[in-house]
């Protein structure tokens, strides 16, 4: 049986648990999901909370089942080239960082539309 968000590809930016918990439904309803997470550091959640022998939290897991996880430094030219590669292969992008923060990382909408017009910008 096909799960209505097939074939959708959301870049989720998200952290700690309001916007991972949305990408997780869209997860659920059969969309990839890629999650961006800090190069090195991973989101903030994997450290956080009861920790798993494994290494990584409760909180972290439970709220980011479906997806698949690229560290990224967001940083650096190379970071931001691999994002727009990806912009241009997706449909959704979400964030919940502060207002400004993805447009001064030159990941805005008005920036990602250009490489993508038809992608549909989220912020949380």
């Amino acid at each position: 049986m096909a799960l209505p968000l097939e074939g959708l590809r959301v870049l989720d930016f998200s952290q700690i648990v309001a916007g991972p918990m949305c990408s997780q439904m869209l997860g659920d309803m059969g969309a990839e999901i890629i999650k961006i997470e800090r190069a090195g550091e991973g989101e903030f959640l994997r450290n956080t909370s009861y920790i798993f022998k494994g290494g990584e939290s409760v909180s972290f897991l439970g709220l980011n089942r479906n997806k698949e996880s690229l560290g990224i430094d967001l940083s650096k030219p190379e970071g931001k080239e691999i994002v727009y590669k990806l912009t241009k292969v997706s449909d959704v992008v979400l964030e919940n960082f502060r207002p400004t923060v993805m447009d001064k990382l030159g990941l805005g909408y008005e920036h990602l539309a250009k490489i993508n017009p038809g992608i549909v910008f989220c912020s949380i």
